[in-house]
This record gives structure tokens, sequence and C-alpha cells, in this order.
């Protein structure tokens, strides 16, 4: 039996266990999928050992970045922006992809409208890399926004300011705020400054609608959370595991 799985730090509400386990069950494939909650990025290299079955894994926070040096090889895309959250195994070798370009693409591209050429991207992490990489190509110029900016470019959430929400028409949350059970908790920017010209998406999809979007409706914005973009990354990492 083949087994697949999640690597990250806190797994309990992930979406991935139960999106495959339902997957394999209703195509009739014998194969399992399970949650690895581990404490060092380093520690895949013994799960490998340990469970020689392992055909391929996703990356969830925090590892997404951290897990590059462990891998043995990796896809372009992810040397470009350094981030992986998923790695297909092959004989014991491993190789990184980033399979959150693709959901994020497909999901925001629809929406994008004139106008939107600057964005705000909330937080630094394996997401945050995926979602500059992508509006970077669609030629979209990106601020990012994180608790301790420390690469050249990013700003910290003291810095933005009315203005600085006026002047980015889309704004997109990947940090984990907002995520259940914490459902009150939200970016700290100023909202009162969003319009019905603004688009917020939210890579959180755990409850639908999170306070930060629920803000950018109050202001007439329109809204999108991560659900499908979920379900994109997801079937993208199935291909990459079976091709």
């Amino acid at each position: 039996m083949k087994r697949y799985g999640l690597l990250g730090r806190s797994l309990a509400h992930s979406f991935s266990q139960k999106y495959f386990t339902e997957k394999f069950r209703k195509l009739g494939i014998d194969a399992r999928y399970d949650n690895f909650e581990i404490q060092d990025a380093g520690e895949i290299k013994e799960l490998i050992r340990r469970i020689p079955e392992l055909a391929g894994l996703n990356v969830t926070i925090p590892y997404k970045t951290e897990i590059l040096p462990h891998l043995d090889q990796l896809d372009p895309a992810v040397e470009a922006m350094g981030a992986a959250n998923t790695v297909v195994i092959r004989d014991g070798r491993t190789i990184g992809y980033n399979t959150d370009v693709d959901g994020f693409h497909t999901s925001i591209k629809p929406f994008l409208a004139h106008g939107m050429e600057r964005a705000l991207i909330l937080g630094s992490g394996g997401a945050a890399k995926a979602v500059k990489y992508v509006l970077n190509r669609l030629g979209i110029e990106t601020l990012v926004v994180s608790r301790n900016p420390g690469q050249r470019g990013d700003i910290g959430y003291a810095a933005i300011n009315e203005n600085a929400v006026a002047f980015h028409l889309l704004i997109v949350n990947t940090t984990p705020l907002g995520t259940w059970p914490d459902v009150a908790t939200k970016p700290d920017i100023p909202y009162r400054a969003l319009t019905r010209d603004h688009l917020l998406f939210d890579l959180v999809y755990n409850p639908e609608e999170t306070a930060f979007l629920r803000e950018g409706k109050q202001a007439g914005a329109q809204t999108i959370n991560g659900l499908q973009m979920l379900h994109t990354q997801a079937e993208r990492s199935w291909k990459l595991w079976n091709s």
C-alpha cells in the first residue's frame, strides 16, 4: 500500500487527511494518508527511512522554507521562490515542488480587475513566497508585510497606513490569523480605508469567512477564501505523486 501524508507542527484541524482519505475511498485506491507532526524539518529523512512505503508528502506551516535543505532536488520554481509545499519520493530520493502556485494562480486570476497593479501580501512565510511569485509573474507589484521585517523590501505592520491600503487594491492574507478556533483574530491593518474597488484574498479556509474577509465585505470589497486554492493544490500534488 502506498502512503502519503502531511508534514507540519500542529495538524489537528488540517484539511488534507480528510480530503485524501475520502478521495481514496471514492476511487477505490489502496492508499493511506496520515498527518506527521514533527518538531524539525530534518525529521523528514528519518520518516522516509521508517516508512519506506511513503510516495509523497504535503508540507505546511512552518516548514515550507525550512524543508528545502533536506530535499535531494528542487523544482526550478521552488528554487526561484524559496518554498516547497509538496514532496515527491522516488527510490528514497526527495523532489520539492510548490503546488500553492497552481492553486493561487487558478483562484485569483478570474478576479483580477483593471487597476489592481499593486498588492499587499500579509505575512512572509512559505505561502507568501508562492503568492509573491504568482503575482509578480502576472505583472503585479507586491509589498510584503511581516511581523519581523528582515528581507529587503519587507515592511512591518506599523508602516501600513490608510494611504498604503488605498494604494494597494489587492490584499492577500497568507498568515494563519483568523483560523478556527481563533476566529476573532485578523491582520492589524486600517480596514477603514477599504473600498468596493478592493479585492481581499485570504488563504485561510476554516472558517469560510474570516474576520479579515468580513471587514472587506462590510466595506463592499470583493472577497475570496482559500478553499478553491486548497482543492487545486491538493489535486496538483496528487498528479505529481503519480506522474
